[in-house]
């Protein structure tokens, strides 16, 4: 009898050669038994999270997501990873057949090649794990990584983005797993995969910030460990923790949260990792503490994230047990983070601590050309600015510019001071009164909805001066919860500028803040936070003492004084400015 009950057992458990795509060796695969069977509920099926995803109760999904520990060889995933990505493709879904085109159109034929295909640049050679794929596997991966290099020329660094696609293929065919990162690399409302160096580094920044509020003695615990190298280069490659060096079927459980949830679920896990690490090694005896002082901490956090100590679910409990820590509040250390990078270490051409497995990165043929051209150009700014810098991206964007604002040199100008990942995308003239007339309604309809934009205005004294808007002029309909119109709206990315007849830029004061400062000490008051404002009769940008920038329903007449936000003179000396010519620019793809 009892043998009879094991064999109906093994007939219900899925096949662990029929769980995976061809493309996967399943025979280094472990199978982890996360708690004996009792009296917990049963594992959800896709059927019955179906209607919840597509209801959009998304608070509800991540709940159940957290809660099901569905084994590795599970089949919903091949199901429930791709829905769980197409919530977040922006614009329509791509059509059946579409990758093979694009396939077609990079090689020539959909027919895997005998030999290596060559990555896009963007991609971290050390960094290109396979997990379990076979050797075509590994060809459907770097496939499917360089059609999205074809289709998306503007991501110039993503590390994480071959891992992410490799373990994606462990559970569904090559075109699908193409949809689902394209999906990925696209998405507005939450960020999943990095494209570019900086916002890398803005990662692991924020990932050391909220450790030392959220893990603050496992943080400390890290930094006395860490001795003379610091505990930055370890945080440097707080991803490849969970990436390289956590067990499959933990990593697999971490992708279930992450693909509805977004980098947040990185964020949590990193910590939590930071945590257990701190609870293994606080003992001197302890063999992680040995390890940590013979070989470094960070050989230690690695091993010890390959040997992990905590099963899957009680990883991903430890991790989304952090009080207090909500994705508001990663959102602004990210944007601060970012927004301080920028002004104060890209600006002024500092280093970035990078990941070491980045020190040999190739740059791509676009940036190098561009970089070969900025030898010849170093623009000096005014005196409050940062002083002068080689302009060393998008100098070929701006080429298609017939500005009847800007010539040439105050172009290049403006493009060093815009965010680096903005310099890469196109410029395209959105609105412009010589051509569209001077009409606040006409200015919304051809502008509303494009984010960022560029606002350059010429006044009749041949002042020129303006803003970049780092957020939809649309958000003046938004509504607050009681249901009115917010009266300002934007981020901190927002900044001021004048090129006539003084050249200087002018940042968000918040920018300006010391960061070393507890975060109680750095929140900044609500009057120096007023970015931008408009309704039916004007326009704002800036205020708190005064508004940088306002103009009047017909685009005629405008003010500027000095105000909280950008902490600037007024733009033109008179106050008062009559607009010759007012263009406003939006940036394809972004």
């Amino acid at each position: 009898m009892p043998s009879v009950m094991l064999s109906a057992v093994l007939e219900e458990e899925p096949d662990l050669y029929e769980a995976f795509p061809p493309h996967v060796d399943p025979s280094g695969i472990t199978i982890l038994t996360d708690s004996p069977p009792g009296k917990k509920a049963p594992l959800k099926t896709f059927e019955e999270l179906q209607p919840i995803l597509q209801q959009g109760r998304k608070r509800e999904l991540k709940l159940l997501i957290r809660e099901n520990s569905w084994p590795i060889n599970s089949p919903i995933r091949a199901s429930l990873w791709p829905a769980l990505c197409r919530q977040h493709q922006h614009g329509k879904s791509m059509l059946d057949g579409f990758y093979w085109d694009m396939v077609t159109q990079v090689f020539g034929t959909v027919e895997l090649p005998d030999k290596p295909i060559m990555l896009p640049p963007f991609v971290e050679a050390t960094h290109c794990l396979g997990y379990h794929l076979t050797r075509k596997g590994r060809a459907v991966a770097d496939r499917v990584v360089s059609v999205l290099g074809y289709a998306c020329p503007d991501i110039t660094y993503s590390p994480s983005l071959y891992p992410i696609t490799a373990a994606l293929l462990h559970f569904m065919p090559e075109e699908e797993c193409y949809h689902c990162m394209a999906s990925l690399v696209a998405s507005k409302e939450k960020m999943f995969i990095t494209q570019t160096k900086l916002l890398n580094e803005v990662t692991w920044k924020t990932v050391m910030q909220i450790a030392k509020k959220h893990a603050k003695s496992a943080a400390q615990h890290l930094s006395r460990l860490s001795g003379a190298i610091g505990p930055e280069r370890i945080y440097a490659d707080w991803q490849w923790w969970i990436l390289a060096a956590l067990p499959f079927p933990h990593l697999v459980r971490v992708l279930d949260c992450f693909f509805h949830e977004g980098i947040k679920v990185f964020y949590r896990v990193a910590l939590a990792i930071l945590i257990l690490f701190h609870k293994h090694s606080t003992n001197q005896n302890s063999e992680w503490y040995a390890e940590a002082t013979k070989n470094g901490v960070d050989h230690a956090v690695d091993k010890f994230c390959r040997n992990m100590p905590a099963s899957p679910t009680k990883l991903l409990r430890t991790a989304f047990s952090i009080r207090a820590l909500s994705s508001q509040y990663i959102s602004r250390v990210f944007i601060k983070t970012e927004m301080t990078l920028k002004s104060k270490q890209v600006i002024t051409g500092s280093r970035l601590v990078r990941s070491r497995s980045s020190d040999n990165l190739p740059t791509s043929q676009s940036q190098v050309n561009i970089q070969m051209m900025s030898h010849t150009l170093t623009i000096r700014e005014g005196s409050h600015s940062p002083g002068p810098r080689a302009l060393s991206m998008g100098v070929y964007p701006i080429q298609a510019i017939k500005s009847q604002i800007l010539d040439q040199s105050e172009l290049f100008t403006l493009w060093s001071w815009l965010p680096v990942r903005i310099t890469m995308y196109q410029p395209v003239l959105l609105y412009t009164t010589e051509e569209h007339g001077c009409s606040l309604t006409t200015f919304y309809v051809r502008v509303e909805h494009h984010e960022p934009t560029l606002l350059m205005i010429k006044t009749c004294n041949n002042e020129v001066f303006g803003a970049y808007c780092s957020t939809r002029w649309f958000e003046r309909n938004q509504k607050d919860e009681r249901g009115n119109r917010q009266a300002y709206f934007g981020t901190g990315e927002t900044f001021l500028f004048s090129l006539h007849p003084a050249r200087a830029k002018y940042p968000w004061v918040g920018c300006a803040k010391n960061d070393s400062k507890e975060e109680g000490d750095t929140r900044t008051a609500h009057a120096n936070s007023l970015f931008m404002a408009a309704d039916n009769t004007m326009i704002t940008i800036g205020g708190g003492e005064g508004q940088a920038i306002w103009m009047d329903e017909n685009i005629r007449f405008g003010k500027t004084d000095r105000c909280s936000t950008f902490n600037n003179p007024p733009l033109c000396p008179s106050g008062d400015f009559e607009i010759r010519v007012l263009e406003v620019y939006g940036f394809s793809g972004a």
